[in-house]
C-alpha cells in the first residue's frame, strides 16, 4: 500500500495551521493539492477580487512546487465560486495566462455560497513526474 506524504511549501500560509490541513498529499505518482485560496500570508483573504484569483494560482504553485511539479503536471482542476455568473470574466482572463497553451488539464467549476471569506478557491490533483 502506498503511503501518503503531507507536503507544504516552504512559505506555508497560516489556514494551513488554523483548519489543521495539508498544502497536499503525496500517493505514489500522484499529487492531490487541497484547495487553495487566494489568502494573504497570515491566511486572511484579499479584497481584490482578480487579485483573489491571482494570489490563489501563486499558492497553487507554490503548492505544485514543494512537491516538484508544475502547472504542466496539473491532469484534474476543480474551482468553486461564489458568484460564478459576475465573476466568470475575470477568473477566465486570469485562467488564461495561467493555462496558455494546449493541452489543458480538464475543469470544473462549482457555484457555491460559502468559502469563509473567500470568493474563489482551486484545488487540483496533478502527476509527480518521474526522476530520470
Amino acid at each position: 500500500m502506498t503511503k501518503r506524504e503531507a507536503i507544504f511549501p516552504a512559505d506555508r500560509h497560516a489556514l494551513y495551521e488554523e483548519h489543521g490541513y495539508s498544502a497536499a498529499i503525496r500517493s505514489g505518482d500522484l499529487l492531490f493539492v487541497s484547495g487553495q485560496v487566494g489568502s494573504r500570508s497570515d491566511g486572511t483573504p484579499e479584497p481584490d477580487f482578480q487579485r483573489q484569483v491571482e494570489l490563489a494560482f501563486e499558492n497553487l504553485k507554490a503548492a505544485l512546487d514543494a512537491a516538484g511539479c508544475t502547472l504542466d503536471d496539473i491532469v484534474d482542476v476543480t474551482t468553486f465560486h461564489t458568484d460564478p455568473e459576475n465573476q466568470f470574466e475575470t477568473i477566465m482572463a486570469v485562467k488564461q495566462k495561467v493555462f496558455s497553451e494546449p493541452p489543458y488539464p480538464n475543469w470544473t467549476a462549482v457555484g457555491v455560497n460559502w468559502l469563509a471569506g473567500f470568493d474563489f478557491e482551486i484545488k487540483v490533483i496533478a502527476r509527480i513526474p518521474s526522476i530520470a
